[in-house]
């Protein structure tokens, strides 16, 4: 018998924590409307999660790594992530500041987020490639993180729009690009990174105790079908329809 705790007490417990660290969160939040639009995409994932649980409930580890980074994101929402002192924290630990260590000016825990975005969301999302798409070898790693990469982009994307919309203070908070121009592209580079780190560590641990690991990853980049798609494609199926 297996001496894990079963799965549905696992997420109730991570569900439960996950409620706590939401409203401690938005407790005392500086800028309210601002908490709001960050746990706008923290009710979606949660609706996305609990809705999809009896039809494809994930591993324990995907669960894990996904209530870990919604804790980073709802210390970002308090602050705002231009914000967070974790400056304050670490000169209260060690007597001098985080920035002044490793020789940073501006306030980095919005990159620290990017890239654990990168770094724990791409396992639960190979977890959904590999179960519903039935992906294999070179793609089980390859397309989580082209879903990391396409999703960065979106939400920065999302991020300008909001800027736009709702303008001023909201607005600059919300974005947090503390004057940097090229913030959006360190952002999507960063969660890139995490990800890339990620399936590299997946694969190692493959390549170690799966038997199969070479003789799959080189036969999920042979050609299946030989055969060009595009009009011939559709020649071929009017053809079948005469």
């Amino acid at each position: 018998m297996s001496s894990r705790m079963p799965r549905g007490r696992f997420v109730a417990i991570l569900g439960i924590l996950l409620a706590i660290a939401i409203v401690v969160s938005s407790i005392g939040a500086p800028y309210p409307h601002d908490w709001m639009i960050e746990n706008a995409l923290v009710l979606v994932a949660g609706i996305l999660l609990i809705s999809t649980y009896r039809s494809l409930p994930l591993s324990r580890f995907s669960y894990g790594l996904i209530f870990i980074f919604l804790c980073l994101h709802e210390t970002g929402a308090h602050w705002t992530y231009a914000e967070v002192p974790y400056n304050d924290w670490w000169q209260s630990l060690f007597g001098v500041t985080l920035n002044e260590v490793l020789g940073l000016e501006r306030n980095h825990f919005d990159r620290l987020v990017h890239f654990s975005y990168g770094l724990l969301i791409a396992y639960p999302i190979r977890e959904v490639f590999m179960r519903v798409a039935d992906v294999r070898g070179f793609w089980g790693y390859f397309l989580p993180l082209e879903l990391v990469m396409s999703t960065s982009m979106i939400f920065e994307l999302f991020e300008w729009a909001a800027a736009e919309v709702f303008g001023g203070e909201l607005g600059i908070a919300y974005l947090g690009t503390q004057r940097d121009v090229w913030d959006a592209h360190k952002d999507m580079a960063l969660a890139t990174l995490g990800a890339i780190i990620a399936m590299t560590i997946i694969a190692l641990i493959n390549a170690r105790y799966k038997r199969d690991f070479t003789r799959e990853f080189r036969d999920s980049l042979v050609v299946k079908h030989p055969e060009p798609l595009g009009e011939e494609a559709l020649d071929r199926m009017r053809q079948a329809n005469q």
